[in-house]
């Protein structure tokens, strides 16, 4: 009877390099569906994808991984992605917002922490996001209003002319619009023109522009310009940037756990 060989010593590495190559074209993975593929356990899959983590390659989910990338992920892959770090980040930053202000918060998981952790009362909230304003729509003390706009579901986000021209005729203390990556020289950016169009609208309208980035989006570029660094008052992040407070911005950093 012949004996079965064993896999090659390199077969792990293939196979790892292999769940590298679905996770660039997909964005996100799952283990069942990687264990048939790759014809292994769903056991030696997870093993795998904890390596891949380990080493900084993916972020690992509940089940399966995402690409670190998460600009281009969909609201609810990015949600799973630096969880910790992002409730850190929204509780930090809604310390800034003070009783009668208005702010103007935009949809994305970053933005609803922070959204969570206002505890400023009376307020103001101006926002294109259903997930914010359902935080918000039984708040005798929050003022409420949503910009209209056409329904993104992938972003969970009303975006583009009529959100624009909503948000012409509002005036707030604070803009809080999400970024897809944040660059030293290139400022505040996302993957879509017209969430970046209304971005700047959020902007325009407000006194003073937030950012909130965890450290997977610092030094990143996406395709679209959302602001220069010298249209925000304060970044807030879970990793320190001196280069950036060199240029003026208020930079604040969550507590290290």
């Amino acid at each position: 009877m012949d004996r079965k060989t064993s896999a090659p010593p390199q077969f792990s590495e293939e196979r790892r390099a292999r769940i590298l190559e679905e996770l660039q074209a997909k964005g996100r993975v799952e283990v069942p569906g990687l264990a048939r593929l790759l014809e292994v356990s769903e056991h030696t899959i997870r093993r795998d994808l904890l390596d891949l983590q380990a080493q900084g390659k993916l972020h690992k989910t509940h089940g399966g991984a995402v690409n670190l990338d998460t600009a281009r992920l969909d609201f609810a892959a990015r949600s799973s992605v630096q969880v910790s770090a992002k409730q850190a980040i929204g509780q930090l930053a809604a310390t800034l917002i003070q009783p009668g202000q208005t702010v103007i918060i935009d949809a994305g998981s970053t933005s609803l922490s922070l959204a969570r952790a206002l505890t400023a009362r009376p307020l103001t909230v101006i926002t294109n996001a259903l997930d914010v304003a359902t935080l918000f729509d039984r708040e005798p003390q929050v003022q409420l209003v949503l910009t209209g706009g056409t329904w993104q579901p992938q972003s969970r986000a009303l975006w583009g002319p009529a959100a624009c021209e909503m948000l012409a005729r509002c005036r707030a203390d604070w803009a809080v619009p999400g970024a897809c990556s944040v660059d030293l020289r290139m400022g505040t950016t996302v993957t879509d023109e017209a969430d970046a169009a209304t971005k700047q609208a959020m902007i325009a309208a407000a006194a003073r522009t937030l950012i909130l980035a965890d450290h997977t989006k610092l030094d990143k570029v996406s395709p679209f310009g959302v602001a220069q660094w010298h249209q925000v008052h304060t970044l807030v992040s879970d990793r320190p940037w001196p280069a950036l407070a060199a240029l003026g911005v208020q930079v604040l950093v969550t507590p290290a756990d």
